[in-house]
């Protein structure tokens, strides 16, 4: 058993962190608006958090791609992922759907219909268009195209590994990049007991008087199916993926990345934190290089239980019933396609609203709460769209690598 000072210094990281942020959540809770003047040191954190997980992402997938053996069937990897992916949003979604039915949100809102600008109309293919591609290389730059820059990414990492000997100077490169970059972020993160702190302050400070009124049954709702499913069902992910040896492992390696989540509000700038995760949880970095950052874009649990949370709080705004079968289909439906086009930035639900407005033809009075739900249930959300991606990247692990894979790792 490792002794009180090796415990300290094992955990030195996590208590820094949880110290920042309630100091942070104290000063918010007791100074409310005037911690407004922190909010600059948040900023500096994320924003530099942000321009060193660009190019991660790139490196990290280009390199695990480039680095597989010929024999390794990437196919299969890319299938078992998107499958695995698609079953737990779903899981996630009729979860929320049986629990709006169990706990009705009151049909008596007395939400205040707004007013909201109009806005640009475009096509499924142009949706699609800019959500795949981008038209300028500098474009890939930005964390708005993360998907496109994962694609092109992608197709980097199948050129490298198709160039045989005159691309090993590049693959060397991609391999090298990506342990510059976790260094990097490494650095950064030592910034983030200030940076956090200063960010819990400012949500507490300004948006924790929100957290009351109208809206207070259906966030309820949310925050309680949300924490049923991180305890409940991402442990049975676990237990599913490696008995309970996995359980442990997962649940002793997810603080960071827990709170990581919560603070920034931000799937992608949780993706480092993943990362070093999945490689103490014991997941493959053939897996994890490439399901983590595909996670932090494709993969949203928390955004899966929220759509449909937003669904049946406009339904019960403007006394449409969430019962029947083709509108739950539907439901479903929404509930996939935002999964996939929501971007993993703060409140980047937006998307998914206008198409939940649009499917069910609901007027444009409807958009306000929707964004409202989703500003005040985006920390919870974020939350388990990051965990769950460990989670789904222990039970990838064991359908690629058999039920053996955890007694194949060296115990972290």
């Amino acid at each position: 058993m490792d002794n009180p000072k090796n415990i300290l210094r094992n955990y030195a990281g996590i208590l820094l962190l949880l110290t920042g942020i309630t100091i942070g959540s104290i000063a918010g809770f007791f100074l409310g608006d005037k911690v407004t003047v922190l909010k600059p040191l948040g900023d500096i954190f994320l924003n530099l958090l942000f321009t060193a997980v660009i190019p991660l992402v790139f490196f990290a997938v280009s390199s695990a791609i480039s680095g597989l053996d010929r024999s390794t069937k990437i196919g299969k990897l890319m299938t078992v992922m998107f499958s695995v992916f698609l079953l737990t949003v779903l899981i996630s979604a009729i979860i929320t759907i049986v629990g709006t039915w169990l706990f009705p949100i009151n049909q008596h809102s007395s939400i205040v219909k707004q007013a909201i600008e109009n806005h640009e109309v475009k096509t499924v293919g142009e949706e699609l268009t800019q959500l795949l591609t981008v038209g300028e290389f500098s474009d890939l730059l930005s964390r708005k195209s993360m998907l496109a820059l994962i694609i092109f990414s992608v197709l980097v990492g199948f050129a490298s590994l198709h160039s045989g000997e005159s691309g090993e100077s590049f693959r060397k490169f991609l391999t090298s990049g990506t342990e510059v970059m976790k260094k990097l972020v490494v650095i950064i993160m030592k910034l983030a007991p200030i940076g956090l702190g200063a960010y819990f302050a400012y949500q507490v400070g300004v948006l924790g008087p929100q957290l009351f009124g109208t809206y207070a049954r259906a966030l309820g709702l949310y925050y309680g199916l949300g924490l049923f499913y991180f305890i409940v069902f991402f442990s049975l992910y676990a237990f599913v993926a490696g008995g309970y040896s996995a359980v442990k492992r997962y649940w002793k390696n997810n603080i960071i990345p827990s709170l990581t989540s919560v603070g920034t509000c931000s799937s992608i700038a949780s993706i480092p934190a993943n990362l070093d995760a999945s490689v103490k949880m014991g997941i493959p970095s053939y897996i994890a290089n490439v399901t983590m950052p595909l996670g932090g874009t494709l993969h949203k649990d928390g955004s899966s239980i929220s759509s449909v949370i937003k669904i049946a709080v406009v339904f019960a705004i403007f006394g449409k019933d969430l019962a029947h079968v083709d509108t739950v289909l539907l439901a479903l439906g929404i509930t996939v396609l935002v999964s996939v086009v929501e971007g993993g930035i703060p409140n980047g639900g937006y998307i998914g609203e206008l198409l939940m407005i649009s499917a069910y033809h609901l007027p444009p009075e409807a958009l306000p709460p929707a964004m409202i739900i989703g500003t005040l249930v985006d920390p919870m959300a974020t939350l388990l769209n990051v965990t769950g991606d460990t989670a789904a990247g222990m039970l990838i692990t064991r359908i690629m690598e058999g039920k053996n894979w955890l007694s194949k790792t060296v115990t972290s």
